[in-house]
């Protein structure tokens, strides 16, 4: 049995994540809410360069007791009884220098957070977990974090409308903004929890439940790995901070790799393979029996079994839209697209 859950400190989260000792612009806490991405989501359909606008600057935070109304991929419903869980999302405004990043960078960024997430769970709590792409945390092979990146875009004022109209080409007055939502299993037993599949970090022995020191913890490696993705314009595979990439980090982590799986595609279609490696832009390269090698960058994963050494690249072959008829050419890149918003985004 579980202790009771020790509610969220607002004035302790804001002390350690708010300058002078935090990186965080803004830190804000709700009792029970439906969903923190779809609140930040609403923050930031405002007018950019508004007052409204400027309250929500990059990195800020959205914590919440209890959510009721929370969403996952493909819009599954996820829903978090009071305490039991650490919900927040951050809304970003990701620029270095003042210039919006490449688009192509905003797909990491779910994968940063959980980069962010293993690495400060296993630092304060003592548990060991992995990542299974693109964006869900395992522990012992189990689900106990899920990761929701969602792109919003502001809106212009009149003037800025007037100007972009009476202009020869588009007027880019702001970036992309992404709202990234992570949900963590905290101190929940096996029947408080949906599925067999998943457990949490009670279930796995973590050496603390108190999300006071759980959620600042993750915030702050967090916003660590963001500043310096930014630095350096958003690409995955330049060392961040003198260290190892994100891309690197990200291998490192990811357990599907070098696991055979089957990629399940919007639309009914699916991809039998080898996991072997990520691109630049996050998707997964799975190569299949004939040696095909396609680049998912939307869809559910399931692990079928670890790959051993000196057997069939592929567990089956290719199937629906991402693999054509007739033959087939091996090492023959193919990139399989579903609705054409990679699943790390809503």
């Amino acid at each position: 049995m579980t202790p009771e859950p020790v509610p969220l400190d607002l004035n302790r989260l804001r002390r350690a994540l708010i300058p002078p000792d935090g990186r965080y612009s803004r830190m804000d806490l709700a009792a029970s809410t439906g969903s923190t991405n779809a609140d930040l989501v609403a923050a930031a359909a405002v007018a950019s360069g508004s007052p409204e606008a400027e309250r929500w600057p990059d990195l800020s935070a959205l914590a919440a007791e209890e959510q009721l109304a929370g969403r996952g991929r493909l819009d599954r419903t996820w829903v978090s009884p009071p305490g039991s869980s650490m919900i927040v999302s951050v809304l970003l405004r990701p620029e270095n220098a003042g210039k919006p990043l490449p688009f192509t960078a905003y797909s990491w960024l779910s994968l940063l957070a959980a980069i962010a997430l293993i690495e400060s769970v296993g630092d304060v709590a003592g548990v060991r977990a992995q990542l299974k792409w693109p964006n869900d945390v395992l522990v012992n092979g189990r689900k106990v974090a899920g990761i929701l990146a969602q792109l919003a875009s502001p809106k212009m004022t009149a003037a800025q409308t007037a100007v972009s109209s009476s202009a020869a080409g588009p007027v880019v007055t702001a970036g992309p903004i992404v709202i990234v939502g992570t949900g963590v299993n905290v101190s929940q037993s096996p029947d408080e929890l949906p599925v067999e599949t998943a457990t949490s970090l009670a279930i796995e022995g973590a050496l603390t439940l108190d999300r006071n020191f759980l959620l600042p913890a993750y915030l702050d490696r967090f916003a660590a790995l963001y500043l310096a993705f930014c630095a350096v314009d958003g690409d995955a595979r330049r060392p961040l901070d003198g260290g190892e990439s994100l891309l690197q980090r990200a291998t490192a982590a990811m357990v599907t790799l070098g696991t055979q799986v089957r990629a399940d595609l919007p639309g009914n279609k699916s991809i039998f393979g080898l996991a072997v490696g990520l691109d630049m832009t996050g998707s997964l390269l799975l190569t299949d029996a004939s040696g095909t090698t396609h680049t998912v960058s939307a869809g559910d994963v399931v692990h079928l079994r670890r790959h051993v050494a000196g057997s069939p690249g592929g567990s089956g072959a290719a199937c629906g839209s991402a693999a054509a008829s007739g033959p087939r050419e091996a090492n023959h890149s193919r990139r399989a697209r579903g609705s054409g918003a990679s699943s790390r985004y809503a």
